[in-house]
């Protein structure tokens, strides 16, 4: 499921691609798959369509969407990496497990560094 949220620092249209590009690694979005209009996206994450736009492009940028004339957004065979975010998971789960922390002790140091400023 597509979501942002507008209160975060991180730029609406990094959000968006960001939940696009999550949504073919997990398999929702297949290769040749069309995606909606961007108007139809804008509307269910209730941003500017131009800003579901520039997320587009920055997915064609990476090589994972492609734009085709009259057949709209389609998805490429080419998927992103997941294996490094969670190679890195499991290793700071390991060291965590090292320190003793516990997964939801390691689950709320997480959420509190996600929100300070970097």
């Amino acid at each position: 499921m597509l979501e942002i949220d507008p209160a975060s620092p991180v730029a609406l249209h990094e959000q968006v691609a960001a939940a696009i590009r999550r949504a073919i690694v997990e398999g929702e979005a297949g290769a040749g798959e069309r995606l909606p209009p961007a108007r139809d996206l804008a509307a269910v994450l209730g941003v500017n369509a131009n800003t579901v736009l520039r997320a587009l492009r920055t997915l064609r940028d990476e090589g994972l969407v492609e734009f085709r004339r009259g057949r709209g957004v389609s998805v490429t065979g080419i998927a992103p990496q997941r294996s490094p975010v969670v190679a890195k998971a499991r290793e700071l789960v390991t060291l965590a497990r090292r320190f003793g922390y516990q997964p939801h002790e390691l689950a709320a140091i997480i959420d509190q560094v996600s929100v300070e400023p970097q």
